[in-house]
């Protein structure tokens, strides 16, 4: 037994040994599941994000439409000031639009302590406004370390506290490939982008597809994934999404679907925060819904999520509105995949939205008052620009 110790002592002094342990320490940590975790409270994910930007340690990316001057987007601020001061390299994008009075001071004590801010696109009021200066960056991520990922609906504000969002975190090996891509945006952010095709190459990533968009009518890549992915469906397919004007192709791609079988809900508020939006797409459901499509409107906010699930398995979580808009005039970005942890938490959310939805009764969309019908017709000219 004595020599059996002396062994063992022996051998786990050695350098060989201990070399062997690590390796099997990192193969063991790298092996460990991949979290994620779907958010549809902004106080909840706001709080997860808070969180993750004081353990920071290395980086932060964050690209997003708007961060407001509130208390929340002070919040934010204020943390992430915290956060240079101690070391961590932080780059802000912000879009030029949304970031609104932000970009007058607000960011100074965060710029001191070294974290950069740019404003994607200047706007330029002039006879391109509706065109080039429409263009704006509608992503939405939050990157720390290599490990931590947030990709979904929601912008950095106080006023959407009480409505229903879809944000997803994720940890693992992800996150550079996220920062890979939030790096090329952050490159071109006042330029005009003439390799289009490179940005917007669809990156694989184990079991997911990072999708985005840039302003180019002719290719609406992640509008084409959802028709490709719509033309898969077998038996059900579930959409939320806060604004629904979606084009000819993809209005026959949900038809053709009903047609063949495939149960079909899309969850929309029944108000959102744009009014002419609202107005507008009941020009939209009542032909689709006579076709066999069900729509359901949530009753208790505004909601603002942006899911997409086929057959209960196929997910597809970002910034994407299914709207003319999205798909041709902003920089948004989507992630589709099949994981089972993911696709059973979209399930749930999706289930939780329709416990507090009514449904779309064709009958009351035909008896709607004239002027209704009216204003629908005086807002379809300008459907790209909603």
């Amino acid at each position: 037994m004595i020599i059996y110790y002396y062994f063992f002592v022996a051998l786990a002094n050695s350098k060989n040994f201990l070399t062997f342990m690590q390796r099997k320490q990192k193969t063991f940590e790298m092996s460990k599941t991949v979290k994620y975790q779907l958010f549809s409270d902004p106080w909840h994910y706001y709080g997860e994000m808070l969180k993750d930007i004081d353990a920071a340690q290395e980086y932060i990316c964050l690209e997003t439409f708007r961060i407001g001057n509130d208390v929340m987007g002070e919040r934010f601020r204020d943390k992430l000031t915290n956060a240079a001061q101690r070391g961590v390299e932080i780059k802000l994008l912000i879009d030029y639009w949304g970031a609104g009075n932000t970009r007058s001071g607000f960011f100074d004590k965060f710029i001191q302590a070294g974290g950069e801010v740019r404003f994607f696109k200047k706007i330029k009021y002039n006879f391109d406004f509706f065109t080039r200066s429409h263009r704006r960056n509608h992503r939405k991520l939050l990157l720390i370390d290599d490990n931590i990922s947030y990709i979904g609906s929601s912008n950095i504000t106080g006023y959407n506290l009480n409505w229903r969002e879809s944000v997803l975190r994720m940890e693992g090996e992800i996150t550079p490939v996220f920062k890979k891509l939030f790096l090329q945006d952050y490159k071109i952010y006042n330029r005009y982008i003439f390799s289009k095709a490179y940005h917007t190459r669809p990156v694989k990533h184990e079991n997911f597809e990072i999708i985005r968009d840039v302003p180019l009518i002719t290719k609406k890549k992640i509008n084409n994934k959802f028709i490709f992915y719509i033309k898969q469906a077998r038996e059900t397919i579930d959409i939320e999404t806060p604004y629904f004007l979606p084009g000819f192709m993809l209005r026959k791609s949900l038809t053709d679907a009903a047609q063949r079988g495939v149960k079909i809900n899309i969850l929309l508020p029944k108000k959102s925060d744009v009014n002419l939006v609202d107005i507008l797409r009941n020009k939209y459901l009542g032909p689709l819904a006579k076709r066999g499509i069900n729509f359901l409107f949530f009753e208790p906010n505004n909601l603002h999520a942006k899911l997409f699930l086929v057959d209960k398995k196929i997910f597809g979580i970002g910034s994407s509105n299914f709207d003319y808009r999205s798909f041709r005039y902003m920089f948004e970005i989507m992630i589709f995949g099949e994981q089972e942890e993911i696709s059973e938490q979209v399930v749930r959310h999706i289930k939780e939205t329709q416990k507090s939805s009514i449904p779309f009764i064709y009958k009351q969309w035909n008896k709607r008052p004239p002027i209704e019908k009216f204003f629908e017709l005086l807002l379809l000219p300008f459907r790209h620009l909603l």
